[in-house]
């Protein structure tokens, strides 16, 4: 018996609505413009991932909270794995854009980085 889902496709700004069946091993998407699509389909039915963006507390820089997200996509069913490691992490400024802030976070072999440059003050 297959199964049918219908989503709409987060890869490009298009939106495209995408059907996806799915029989045993066998994928079929239909609605895509691009092969993004067509791969995102393929992935959201199978392992679904996801970026995750937060803040994290900072000292020693103007503002309070430095923003950081995952370097890649981390399987859905653990982002709230990702946000419970990122509670209680603290950096001193400086950072710089791109720096790893948490190496491997919740075990995901995805990084968290630092999403912006926070210079130290005082």
């Amino acid at each position: 018996m297959s199964e049918v889902y219908e989503f709409l496709c987060i890869r490009c700004p298009k939106g495209c609505r995408l059907r996806v069946v799915v029989d045993g091993d066998d994928i079929a998407v239909t609605g895509y413009e691009c092969l993004e699509g067509k791969k995102y389909g393929e992935e959201e039915v199978r392992n679904p991932k996801r970026m995750v963006t937060s803040t994290v507390r900072i000292l020693g820089a103007k503002y309070p909270r430095l923003p950081v997200r995952t370097a890649e996509p981390v399987p859905k069913d653990r982002i709230l794995d990702v946000i419970a490691a990122l509670r209680g992490v603290v950096v001193r400024a400086p950072v710089r854009r791109g720096q790893v802030i948490v190496e491997n976070v919740a075990g995901t072999g995805v990084d968290v980085i630092a999403e912006r440059d926070m210079e130290a003050v005082g």
